[in-house]
This record gives structure tokens, C-alpha cells and sequence, in this order.
């Protein structure tokens, strides 16, 4: 399935949520939520400070400031099944890894290949890009 074919493209910028929407960051392990989609989901979706991963409020985060690729995956790999499970909420994944915690689109995005097939995921442009010209 190509995720695009059901506008399932994350917004490049997100202000305001819909009850049922969570806002998927890139974070860190301490939850020290002090700049970028980290700081927004702070300020705006209810991350808790000290919590590095999982369902905070409307957002939820992937740590990504801790290692290489390898080290990321399994918490995408957590996040995809949960979300999978909570079919009853949208999450928008931004472009998590790419921001300050300075990993390309080409290294994040094939970690969240299994996503395309999760109705309630959306991605990033850039990422679909990637995920569906492979």
C-alpha cells in the first residue's frame, strides 16, 4: 500500500491537535524537552519533563539523542505496536532523528517501513518518499 494514496502525510508544521491525535517526537532518554518537536511537545502536547519515551499526553516520543540507528529502532519498533494496538488514535510522526539530533531522512525512515501498513500512522513526506521508492 502506498501510504500517500490516503493523504496519511504528516504536516510539515503541527500547532493544534484533534482529541484523538498524538504528536510523535524525537526525544531524548532524560525527557529534557528543550528544543525542537521536543520543546513543542512540551509546551503544546503535554510531554512530561523526565519522561524520555512512550505516551505523554497528546505526544509521544522516540528517543533518538542516544546512539546510532541500531540503538533507535527498537523504541520505533515499540511505538509502531503500540500504536498498532490504539487503533482508536492518529499519530503524526514528524520527522523525528532529523532535527537536532542530526540524523539524515535516508537513516530514520527505513525504520518505520512497517508503519506504511498501520492506517492510524502518518509519516513524514520525506519519509513516504523514501519508504516507497525502495
Amino acid at each position: 500500500m502506498n501510504i500517500s494514496d490516503n493523504n496519511r502525510i504528516t504536516p510539515d508544521y503541527i500547532s493544534d491537535l484533534n482529541d484523538n491525535e498524538i504528536f510523535v517526537f524525537g526525544s531524548n532518554l532524560e525527557g529534557y524537552h528543550g528544543g525542537g518537536a521536543a520543546k513543542m511537545a512540551y509546551e503544546r502536547f503535554g510531554a512530561i519533563w523526565g519522561q524520555g519515551c512512550g505516551l505523554q499526553g497528546q505526544s509521544y516520543g522516540i528517543p533518538t539523542m542516544h546512539g546510532g540507528v541500531e540503538v533507535i529502532q527498537p523504541y520505533v519498533e515499540e511505538f509502531i505496536d503500540f500504536a498498532a494496538e490504539h487503533s482508536d488514535l492518529t499519530f503524526l510522526v514528524t520527522r523525528v532523528g532529523c532535527g537536532i539530533a542530526g540524523f539524515h531522512e535516508s537513516e530514520i525512515a527505513p525504520l518505520f517501513k512497517r508503519a506504511l501498513s498501520i492506517k492510524n500512522i502518518w509519516l513524514p513526506a520525506g519519509f513516504v518518499k523514501i519508504l516507497t521508492e525502495e
